[in-house]
């Protein structure tokens, strides 16, 4: 049977997000309350400023461009004060926001604004080489292309001069069904091939906005907490924890455009944040890196962790190291996002856990068949509630297998349920490394790895070994700063030995590197470090059969 959330059922409103955040008649906070900071500039943006800002760029679309309904608008930048009004200004006018990694090269922007079919890009004047080209490779013409921040572009319109240049026409919001229009177009990281368009709809962000509210309760208020909101706004992850959340709840979020950690731990300090929405790495950082000792964190009362599994090595590190506590959630693009929350009394017991399940939420744990098994034991994790995507845009395929007929989403994560409701990620499926028959958990290596103190960083994945036939689990290590690899990587293993199972070792010993590559989320990207194996294993072997021809 599926296993139900222990929270009281919420009431999600038939509204569109618009509607959501500025029709809310229980909103406790005045129209002149600041949600959004500049962390650069100190530019603030009240409730009020939100509210008019968003509407006159609605207007805007609907005049200058004729905007229609469902059409969509690509919001490619880094995080900036702008996006709350941009972002809520489409929904006025009924359109769908597709937010692009500021990172992305010509043809990966190309795809997104393609496949999306978005009629109109805004991005940052230091980024137009990229926007300007790949609009131009969809036909997106020139006086689509807007500009948002503080640098303006000449011969490109600015965001706030799109305005509408008549009197005489009364323009009107855009209807919307709340469970059919889609609200968001985010892409997934894309593993495997091309990144995939998950279609979330207005009751899908709507919900989820009021499940989180209801996992924090009342330990987060908008009289008394400030966030810090480094997340990229293009990931669905700060997109609603904060972007969204902020907006219908009135915390503050204080905006950094791009991470960096004296900028973090200066922002800490300065405007006193409370609570972060963070991910891996950045605990990583916290638990070793020598720049935060230079900054008073004391203001900072909880962090919740995100994207990936979080260890007990490195939870306990931060707290013995700043005495702050650090809580782990889990979600997913496709469940936008966040489906499960520890609370925070239990952010010291529950360690590992992602918590309890959020409210009108379902799950079923199921084996490789697609068996549900009993509670306790370890399967897939499979969900089902109203923040659940629509599914992938163009490809009903995908969606068919990872949506079943009764409406669960298969996650392809790993992990189980203990009898109080705690849930407990180990890894993902087509992740695991088998060996033997075994199931080794990389995720759960890499805590334990983490805790060594020579090691900053590392990522583990399988390879072939051909004389066992089977594969192996193999570390890729980032040596502490100063820390001499002599000797180092027989260190690490006999580390692991004693401290795993026997079918866990690192029986593919241990790489050092300068760097894990990991996703903007802070995954890690084990199918680069695979990339890498196969140049190796490529290489090896036309340095081998040119010695072979010679004997």
């Amino acid at each position: 049977m599926p296993v139900h959330s222990k929270y009281p059922p919420i009431v999600v409103p038939q509204q569109d997000i618009w509607n959501f955040v500025f029709d809310r008649r229980d909103r406790p906070f005045p129209d002149d309350h600041v949600i959004f900071v500049d962390g650069n500039t100190k530019r603030q943006l009240t409730h009020a400023d939100l509210r008019e800002q968003s509407k006159a760029f609605g207007i805007g679309l609907k005049s200058r461009f004729s905007w229609r309904k469902d059409d969509v608008f690509c919001l490619f930048c880094t995080n900036q004060i702008d996006t709350p009004p941009l972002t809520l200004g489409v929904a006025w006018a009924s359109g769908i926001v597709t937010p692009a990694n500021p990172n992305y090269t010509v043809d990966e922007l190309t795809f997104q604004l393609k496949d999306s079919g978005a009629k109109a890009i805004a991005t940052l004047a230091d980024l137009l080489p990229v926007a300007t080209a790949a609009a131009a490779n969809v036909g997106i013409p020139k006086d689509r292309i807007l500009i948002v921040g503080d640098k303006r572009a000449p011969g490109f319109t600015h965001w706030r001069e799109v305005v509408d240049p008549s009197t005489a026409v009364k323009w009107r919001k855009g209807k919307v069904d709340p469970n059919k229009d889609l609200a968001f177009l985010v892409y997934s990281s894309g593993t495997t091939g091309h990144p995939k368009g998950v279609m979330l709809s207005h009751n899908n962000v709507c919900s989820d906005v009021l499940m989180m509210l209801a996992g924090e309760g009342d330990n987060l208020t908008w009289e008394r907490d400030r966030l810090l909101g480094f997340l990229p706004f293009f990931h669905i992850y700060g997109l609603t924890s904060l972007v969204l959340q902020s907006c219908y709840s009135g915390k503050q979020v204080v905006v950094m455009d791009r991470f960096d950690l004296d900028k973090f731990c200066g922002i800490i300090q300065d405007h006193k944040i409370t609570m972060s929405y963070i991910v891996p790495p950045v605990v990583l950082l916290l638990a070793k890196s020598p720049v935060v000792d230079k900054y008073n964190m004391k203001s900072l009362r909880m962090l919740n962790s995100g994207a990936a599994p979080l260890t007990r090595e490195l939870v306990e590190a931060v707290w013995d190291r700043l005495k702050v506590p650090i809580k782990q959630g889990y979600g997913l693009s496709e469940t936008s996002p966040v489906t499960h929350m520890q609370q925070w009394h239990l952010w010291q017991s529950t360690i590992g856990s992602v918590g309890h399940l959020l409210p009108n939420m379902s799950a079923k744990y199921c084996d490789e068949e697609g068996n549900e098994v009993p509670v306790g034991e370890t399967g897939e994790l499979w969900l089902k509630g109203p923040n659940v995507m629509l599914g992938y845009l163009n490809n009903p395929t995908a969606t068919a297998n990872s949506i079943t007929p009764d409406g669960y989403f298969k996650t392809g994560d790993i992990g189980h349920e203990d009898k109080d409701g705690n849930v407990y990620i180990t890894d993902r499926v087509k992740e695991l490394i088998k060996y033997k028959g075994f199931q080794v958990p990389p995720a759960e290596l890499e805590g334990k790895l983490n805790g060594h103190p020579k090691i900053d960083d590392c990522a583990v994945i399988g390879i072939y070994d051909e004389t066992l036939a089977s594969e192996v689990p193999r570390a890729y290590v980032v040596p502490k700063a100063g820390a001499s690899t002599d000797g180092l990587a027989e260190e690490i293993v006999r580390y692991i030995h004693e401290r795993v199972a026997q079918h866990k070792r690192l029986r593919g010993g241990v790489k050092f590197v300068d760097s894990i590559p990991k996703s903007v989320s802070g995954k890690i990207l084990r199918r680069v470090l695979k990339e890498q194996i196969k140049q190796e294993v490529a290489e090896a072997k036309e340095v081998a059969e040119p010695l072979k021809a010679k004997l």
